[in-house]
């Protein structure tokens, strides 16, 4: 009879011991799994505590409309930066405007945590800011007005030519026309409207932004488009790589769920090409 209480006693306590040791196991699953979420969902710090400021260039449509005085600012990026944020938990970002070709030095100095400017992911602005993974592929047009006898651009030699200061469109039209002088504007409709009063005898832009022109301000036409595949990412400080590994996890979960599809559509009325839908990392971070 001893025995068996003897054997008895043994018994409960190795069953308490065997019980705690499993609340134990559970807690540390609880606490890494908390870790692991407040990791994911805020390994960054922003300049301003609670507030996620952004940098853009403002008007540039179909991607910026209006501007961030405007309530009704939006555009295909302010959308999808938009839900980015939320994903982030800043559901309200701060949008401030400033000039495209100070946009990065801005945000390398520490003005703005991330720029939506419409920005081509290239290696000389790589070292000022980092870039985000892809979310828009991007070509040139050539802008004319309806008159013109301009019809391609082999035919730029002699002529004036507008662009953005600072942009793809403006180096493309000094490095590979023969243009006698690239004129360069601070906002992109400012290159559209010199073409219109005639400051200039065609205009490089990016290919929405030309078409946004030619639906809603007639009188000019696109003569041709020029296949750069330019990819735009959002532009963060170089040293905020929290930040930036952050909206590239909430930039893949939109390209997941459909919302960058809905938002192509939306905006351009066609679904995104291979090199934004994949997932594709930056391409410039690949070929380092």
């Amino acid at each position: 009879m001893r025995g068996t209480r003897l054997w008895l006693v043994i018994a409960m306590i190795a069953a308490l011991f065997a019980t705690a040791l499993v609340a134990g196991c559970g807690d540390d699953d609880d606490d890494d799994a908390t870790t692991e979420e407040t990791t994911a969902a805020g390994d960054f710090e922003t300049i301003q505590e609670g507030v996620l400021t952004v940098g853009t260039d403002a008007p540039y449509p179909p991607f910026l409309i209006g501007s961030p005085e405007d309530p009704d600012f939006t555009g295909y990026e302010i959308e999808l930066f938009n839900a980015i944020a939320e994903k982030l938990g800043y559901p309200d970002p701060e949008y401030s405007n400033t000039n495209f070709a100070a946009v990065f030095r801005d945000t390398a100095n520490g003005l703005f945590d991330t720029a939506v400017v419409s920005s081509t992911i290239l290696a000389e602005r790589e070292r000022v800011v980092d870039f985000t993974d892809p979310h828009y592929e991007a070509q040139q047009a050539l802008l004319v007005t309806e008159d013109s006898d301009i019809a391609s651009v082999a035919d730029l030699d002699g002529a004036i030519v507008g662009a953005q200061d600072g942009t793809t469109g403006e180096a493309y039209a000094n490095d590979e026309t023969g243009a006698s002088e690239v004129r360069g504007f601070p906002q992109g409709p400012d290159a559209i409207t010199a073409l219109v009063t005639g400051q200039v005898d065609a205009t490089m832009i990016d290919q929405p932004v030309a078409v946004d022109a030619v639906e809603k301000q007639g009188g000019m036409e696109i003569v041709e488009e020029v296949q750069t595949d330019e990819l735009y990412g959002f532009a963060v400080a170089p040293d905020n790589d929290g930040l930036r590994e952050a909206i590239n996890g909430a930039l893949a979960e939109l390209k997941e769920d459909g919302t960058v599809d809905e938002l192509y559509e939306k905006y351009f009325s066609t679904t995104p090409p291979e090199s934004v839908s994949s997932g594709d990392p930056n391409p410039l971070l690949t070929d380092n």
